[in-house]
This record gives C-alpha cells, sequence and structure tokens, in this order.
C-alpha cells in the first residue's frame, strides 16, 4: 500500500502515566487509570496505582490531568513549498505537536502548488526528515489551482496523495468539478472543496452584514459560500464521489450539507474553532489577525455551526492553519491577506468557550477534534491495549494567555492573540514518540 503519512523517526516511547483522567468515546473511557506505553504502544491500563513501571520506563504524574486520543488536524497550511518565511514543515508540525495533534493534513496552495508527482515527492521527503508528526498531503483539483486543466490525480494518488483540492480558491466550473470527481472515483481518495462563488465574494473582506455597513468594508455575504455547498453536493451525488467541504461558516451551509446528506450524497463537512466561538463583531476592532476566508460570521451563523458539530451534520473540527508572517498582516484590513493559525489553541478555545460554559460535551469535542483524519480513510487515535501511542495529557484547569510567551509556529497571526483559556498541553505522543513536552518547546 501507497505510504500517506510522512515523519522523521524518533524514539519509541517507554512511559508510565499515572492517575490521568482518560477519556475517549470511541473505547467508552471516562475515568482515572494508569496507562503504560511501551515501545510506543498502549501495553496496559489499570485503576490509579495499580500499575509498576518497567525497567527503563519514565514515571508521569498526571493526577488531576486528562488524557485524550490526541487530535487530528485534517486542514493545515505549512507553506512549504516556496513560502517557508511564513511556515515550514518543521515548525508547522511542532505548533500541531504542541497543540496536541499528532496527524496533520496539509494543503496543496503552495509554491509550486502540489500539482505534480515531483513536488508531492519532494514534500514526501522532507516531511520523512523534518515533521514532528505524521504528516499527509492532498493534492491540487486543478493544475496551478487555476481551475481550468485537472491535475494528474491518479499519478498523484499512486504517489501517496489523501486526496484532492484547490483549498484558497474554489472549483468555479461546475463542468471542471464534474470531470474531477469522475477521475476521483477512479483515482481514490477524497474531493475537498474551498465553497465560494467569487461573483458574489468580490472584494469583500468580511462578512457582508451589519457590522461591515457601519465599518464601511465590503461584505462577502453567506450565499457565496452556500449556494456552492448546494451546487457541489447535487454534482457529487449525481457522480457518487466522496466530498468534503472544508471551513463551514454559515446557516446555509449546514441546512444544504443537512440536506444532500439526507438524499443520500456522500458529502461531510468541517468547521474551525473560530467559526464556532467567534463572530463578526470581534472586527470591529480591525484586527487583521480576525480576517480569514471564510469571514467570522453573525451569531445566527455561529450557532448554526455548533448545532451541525452538535447532531453530527459537520462530523470534524479543522483549524485551517494559515500562517502568515507579520509584515504581510501589518496592513490596512482590506489588503492584509485572510487566514490565522490556530493548531497552539484548538482545543483550549473549544473547551473554554464551548465546554466550560456547557454548551458541547467534552467527550462530543475530543470525538470530533480526532475524526478528521478518518475522512481520508486514516485510523483514528484510540486508547485500547496494543494501539499505537497517540496521546494528549492536557491541564483543564490551568489558564494561560495566548501568545504571551510567543508560538510554536514560526507566525503570530492567531485570531485568539491576547485571549485567556483553559486547557494547557502538557504532553503529546504521536506515532508512539513523544513529539511535545511542555517546558521544552522548540520554537520555530
Amino acid at each position: 500500500m501507497t505510504e500517506r503519512l510522512f515523519h522523521r523517526p524518533a524514539e519509541a516511547a517507554q512511559l508510565l502515566i499515572r492517575g490521568a483522567h482518560l477519556l475517549d468515546p470511541r473505547t467508552g473511557l471516562d475515568a482515572a487509570h494508569d496507562l503504560l506505553v511501551r515501545d510506543g504502544r498502549i501495553a496496559q491500563l489499570g485503576a490509579p496505582g495499580s500499575l509498576e513501571a518497567p525497567e527503563g520506563a519514565r514515571i508521569v504524574e498526571a493526577q488531576g490531568k486528562h488524557l485524550f486520543p490526541a487530535f487530528v488536524d485534517p486542514h493545515v497550511h505549512l507553506r512549504t513549498p516556496g513560502q517557508e518565511y511564513k511556515e515550514n514543515i518543521a515548525t508547522g508540525t511542532a505548533a500541531a505537536a504542541a497543540g496536541g495533534f499528532c496527524q496533520v493534513i496539509a494543503m496543496p496552495n503552495t509554491a509550486p502548488v502540489i500539482d505534480a508527482v515531483t513536488v508531492l515527492r519532494s514534500l514526501t521527503t522532507t516531511a520523512r526528515q523534518q515533521a514532528l508528526v505524521p504528516t499527509g498531503f492532498l493534492a491540487s483539483i486543478t493544475v496551478g489551482l487555476q481551475g481550468s486543466d485537472l491535475s494528474p490525480m491518479a499519478a498523484l494518488a499512486d504517489a501517496g496523495a489523501l486526496g484532492f483540492t484547490d483549498d484558497g480558491k474554489p472549483v468555479v466550473s461546475a463542468g471542471i468539478l464534474r470531470k474531477a470527481m469522475q477521475y476521483q472515483r477512479l483515482a481514490g481518495g477524497v474531493i475537498a472543496l474551498h465553497e465560494e462563488d467569487p461573483t458574489l465574494s468580490g472584494a469583500g473582506a468580511m462578512h457582508e452584514g451589519t457590522v461591515s455597513a457601519r465599518l464601511g468594508v465590503a461584505g462577502i455575504p453567506s450565499i457565496s459560500e452556500s449556494t456552492m455547498v448546494a451546487r457541489d453536493s447535487a454534482i457529487a451525488r449525481y457522480e457518487g464521489a466522496r466530498t468534503h467541504f472544508q471551513h463551514l461558516s454559515c446557516v446555509e451551509s449546514v441546512q444544504a450539507l443537512a440536506h444532500w446528506r439526507d438524499a443520500g450524497a456522500p458529502v461531510s463537512g468541517e468547521a474551525t474553532p473560530h467559526h464556532l466561538t467567534l463572530t463578526d463583531e470581534a472586527v470591529r476592532s480591525l484586527d487583521t489577525r480576525l480576517k480569514m476566508n471564510p469571514p467570522l460570521r453573525s451569531e445566527a451563523d455561529r450557532q448554526a455551526v455548533i448545532e451541525g458539530l452538535r447532531c453530527g451534520v459537520i462530523e470534524c473540527i479543522a483549524t485551517d492553519h494559515a500562517p502568515h508572517a507579520r509584515h504581510e498582516k501589518e496592513m490596512p484590513f482590506e489588503q492584509a491577506p485572510m487566514g490565522s493559525t490556530g493548531l497552539e489553541t484548538a482545543f483550549a478555545a473549544v473547551y473554554t468557550e464551548l465546554v466550560r460554559p456547557g454548551v458541547l460535551p467534552l467527550a462530543l469535542v475530543v470525538q470530533r477534534l480526532t475524526a478528521g483524519g478518518a475522512l481520508y480513510g486514516l485510523p483514528v487515535p484510540r486508547i485500547e491495549p496494543d494501539a499505537q501511542a497517540n496521546l494528549v495529557l492536557i491541564d483543564l484547569e490551568a489558564r494561560w494567555r495566548v501568545g504571551e510567551h510567543g508560538y510554536v509556529s514560526r507566525s503570530e497571526n492567531c485570531c485568539f492573540h491576547g485571549r485567556t483559556f483553559n486547557g494547557v498541553v502538557q504532553m503529546t505522543i504521536a506515532a508512539g514518540s513523544v513529539a511535545y513536552e511542555k517546558g521544552k518547546e522548540n520554537r520555530g
């Protein structure tokens, strides 16, 4: 089978984690346990204080902390190749590990675009040398993200691409998208779509609504996204093509996804922490860290996305981690690029804003944060004997201020900058090795 996740070799963990509260909604765990990791695999679970550390194993005292399956992010931008001044595979995967992620999937809107086997192979080679956590790659649907000529999808799939996306740009032509879906059935993988009608979004820089009107900033209407979700769901159903909708942000998109799923279309969706916790009211400050695409929308839209996540219409949480250099974001709002980093803050933001107030249960958030890789056929992290150790240890009571001590990511354009959250990642184990430990950050 073609290798599809890539990371640098690391020493297999030998750990006894004592007394942590284990929570895994898939295996039914929700209680304090000891957990032994031997040779990078979960060897044994036991009552608190019941397990002995074998010779050479390190003991981690974790009473009062929570141990979850580590998270999976199906939507990140690592900026390699060509934009390494913003981020690279080493710094981006270090940020992922710091946020509790054991796997990430990178987008192809790089320079050059991942539209050729040579580019993809170069990336996978780099990931084998630099990635701290297993990293997969999506290739582009069209050559150069231009929306006209299809990339060599079958060859890219054979070279390890998990799927295909023109993320950053929509596939405007329905005919081209239909052809891509036909080829995707032969090539395998998933079609992932950034949904936006550019004739509707135009030169907009934020959500079209009362706030944009008061600020005098051109707006992006929600129908720019939702009409494409409806159109492309219909094509996916007609072609029987596995299709995933990225960063859904509005009421109408959630409704369209629910409708077409019920009608039998093989479609799924994701939501970001920022669309789950922020609205366009935050943009009144004109802080460019709050400028992203799709934009922060209304409170009604936010509530619809939360409900979509709760009921399972939206299957996973993805960060859309989009680093930009400081000089790029230090521009007038309309001129600054869109995008926010998010790997280091994803769990803490959702936990603080939605779990602690009782909006969403913790188990559901853990389930949605670990579900993203399954959309691309990757194994889901689980806490059970003989499973590969993919674990994150978090102190839910510890509070921290975002950006106060800098970022592990190379860029600092985080939309949550300056906010205080609960939930501090203490340790991340990815693919059986310790990828992150608090106090030993590898800053890029």
